[in-house]
């Protein structure tokens, strides 16, 4: 099948398209992850977005639907270099592309458009299948709205609250588009999780007596949720505040920080952050926006910096019980080696 990826500076891509016929429009962001490419697919935070992996075969062991972060896929395509057709196991991804009515493409030089990427920053990009139109492509590129601009956190989170019962400390969450194996961590503790939409009102958080509140990853420039931060300021200093991800920037912003846009985001399950002690952590990362440290009020201490551009990746305020990363310690998929460390604190915080 044909298929093309034009981007907004009018180059563009001819490749291989899989999936269904089709058209579709976001950000092309670059993950370097060499495994997870379903987790990947299906975690909300790349609503939004196309998805290219740097890694140069994918697909080779197939659709496992126990690893999804989410029922659905939620990056809107995906622009890989090789695909393997023959995979370990059923179902082959392509099988499962045409299944879910999703777009890809193949036969691109990944690590070239990554190597511009990282040069010009991310860039708002169209991918057709089905057709070797370049031209339209490029002009549907070029009037995809801008991912900042866009509110789509509503998208992704709950419509209702929900309960997980647990033995343990009561967590209020804030689910802006919450990943399953965030989930899995807090009621691995014996978590006892009310999960609530992310327009939920600080008196239904409070009603049901939390010993902490917990934000999630989601999609997005966090600018845009501007309910959620209002939230969570009405409630820091009432109870411990944990965030990861989209749930650091939004402590961030609710403390009167500010956030701004990255050159081209990190994006893989190898990124180095150092810890106020000096050790070093290798995390998962996937985020295009990032808290400004120095706008940080009185009181708050970065508790890790990003080895390779020294970006904010966690801050704490012990004297209102806040406690966040920008990184992702549940890690899936990626290493474990902040997993224990990060939920076994906020665990003991709540106590």
């Amino acid at each position: 099948m044909k298929a093309v990826l034009g981007l907004e500076n009018g180059r563009y891509f001819f490749g291989e398209g899989f999936g269904v016929e089709g058209e579709t429009g976001g950000e092309l962001v670059f993950t370097t992850q060499m495994a997870g490419y379903m987790e990947a697919l299906t975690d909300p935070s790349y609503h939004g977005q196309i998805l290219l992996f740097t890694y140069p075969l994918i697909g080779n062991y197939g659709v496992d639907k126990e690893n999804f972060q989410n029922p659905r896929v939620w990056a809107g395509g995906c622009v890989i270099h090789e695909l393997c057709r023959k995979p370990a196991q059923s179902p082959p991804l392509h099988t499962f592309f045409e299944e879910q009515g999703l777009f890809g493409i193949s036969g691109i030089d990944t690590r070239h458009l990554t190597i511009s990427i990282r040069e010009q920053g991310t860039v708002r990009a169209a991918l057709i299948t089905g057709s070797d139109d370049w031209q339209a492509a490029v002009e549907m590129a070029q009037k995809t709205p801008d991912i900042s601009a866009r509110s789509l956190i509503p998208d992704v989170s709950c419509k209702e609250p929900w309960h997980h019962p647990g033995n343990g400390p009561r967590v209020a969450v804030l689910d802006l588009g919450i990943k399953t194996n965030m989930l899995k961590s807090l009621s691995s503790r014996g978590g006892d999780l009310y999960v609530f939409p992310h327009d939920a009102k600080p008196d239904e958080i409070l009603a049901c007596r939390p010993d902490g509140l917990f934000i999630s990853n989601g999609p997005g420039n966090p600018k845009q949720a501007q309910t959620t931060v209002a939230t969570v300021r009405e409630l820091i200093g009432q109870m411990p505040v944990f965030g990861i991800c989209m749930g650091n920037q939004i402590c961030g912003l609710s403390l009167g920080a500010d956030c701004s846009k990255m050159k081209f985001g990190h994006r893989g399950a190898n990124q180095p952050v150092r810890c106020i002690d000096g050790s070093i952590a290798i995390t998962s990362q996937n985020h295009g926006f990032v808290v400004d440290g120095e706008t940080l009020p009185e009181g708050c201490r970065i508790t890790y910096v990003n080895c390779n551009d020294g970006t904010l990746e966690g801050f704490e305020d012990p004297s209102l019980g806040i406690y966040c990363v920008q990184f992702h310690p549940e890690a899936h998929a990626g290493p474990h080696d902040t997993e224990e460390q990060y939920f076994d604190t906020m665990f003991r915080r709540m106590v």
